[in-house]
């Protein structure tokens, strides 16, 4: 997973069209090269845990990070973190979007109704 330009970029194999997370450098279907291609940044909760143990000082507990299949392909898994939402209010199945809290750094919030 990578980005550019507050896109969120994932490996894809233009010769059968599977999207490849992690990057392997080749197409774990047919072989073929991979490109790094923008994806919606739309996806559901797939699993995810509240971690309340302050592992890094900077980041306030408690945090969610979660496992987010994206909707480009069924089994096209991230993990990120889950921001704007109290932690006892994701649930598996819920939608979510990225976004960019740093250049470098996705997150995915919940989809609200007013999101586009």
């Amino acid at each position: 997973m990578r980005v550019a330009s507050a896109k969120l970029l994932i490996e894809h194999c233009a010769a059968c069209a599977h999207w490849v997370h992690p990057a392997t450098g080749t197409c774990r279907d047919c072989g073929g090269p991979l490109v790094a291609r923008p994806v919606s940044g739309r996806g559901t909760v797939f699993t995810y845990t509240v971690n309340h143990h302050p592992y890094n000082p900077d980041i306030a507990t408690p945090y969610v990070i979660a496992i987010i299949e994206l909707a480009e392909q069924q089994g096209l898994r991230v993990a990120a973190n889950i921001v704007d939402c109290e932690p006892d209010s994701v649930v598996c199945g819920m939608p979510v979007e990225v976004r960019f809290d740093k250049p470098d750094k996705p997150v995915f919030v919940p989809v609200t109704q007013t999101s586009n």
